[in-house]
């Protein structure tokens, strides 16, 4: 019997709080897996959990979080509409920034969080997660932009944008990633046209 996302996605947060092989995981609270639509296009992916995530266990709750929810409306998006995670999932001590060696531990279960979302959009939050699809580039340079990548044989839209954080300390990026999202929802209003455009590769024949 297949296993609806929802079912595969809890499936592999259990296996992720048995892995003790994880390298943040013994200074964390909770393992801050991801939440939203489980049938979601557009998949969020952030940085790490900070103070108040790793104590609820959930992702962007704190000041950037409230923020990132001030931000997807301008997108004509709700937050309830996305699913969201992160780079890694255990708090960095003291909310550094997360090593090499972290992201790579973690980015085999995000790699499988991406194969069961399956989404059509990925919005990266910050520069580590800009930087697993779009290596060698600065945020400053990026933002905003659409990105049509080859990942793991699927074809994806990245947009990268700055992190909800970066946002509240600094009020010129936070007009900059005011623009972005507001040109998201053009960028997502083009795609639905695009997809309408497209035709059925099968016709319905009706019974005769």
């Amino acid at each position: 019997m297949t296993m609806t996302k929802f079912e595969e996605l809890h499936k592999l947060k259990n296996e992720m709080e048995k892995d003790d092989s994880l390298p943040l995981k013994k200074s964390a609270t909770k393992l801050v897996f991801g939440t939203g639509n489980t049938e979601a296009k557009i998949l969020c992916i952030g940085e790490g959990p900070g103070f108040n995530e790793d104590r609820e266990g959930l992702p962007f709750v704190g000041q950037a979080g409230k923020l990132l929810d001030k931000l997807l409306p301008l997108a004509g998006l709700e937050r309830r509409e996305v699913f969201i995670t992160n780079i890694v999932h255990h708090r960095p001590p003291e909310n550094r920034d997360p090593e090499p060696d972290e992201i790579a531990a973690y980015g085999i279960y995000l790699d499988k969080i991406i194969e069961i979302i399956d989404p059509e959009v990925i919005i990266t939050l910050g520069r580590f997660s800009m930087t697993k699809f779009l290596p060698n580039v600065f945020i400053s340079q990026v933002h905003g932009k659409r990105y049509d990548i080859a990942w793991h044989g699927k074809n994806l839209i990245v947009i990268p944008m700055y992190h909800p954080a970066a946002s509240l300390r600094n009020g010129n990026v936070l007009e900059a990633e005011k623009t972005d999202f507001f040109q998201l929802k053009e960028i997502l209003r083009r795609m639905e046209e695009e997809r309408k455009k497209v035709v059925p590769k099968t016709e319905q024949i009706g019974l005769i």
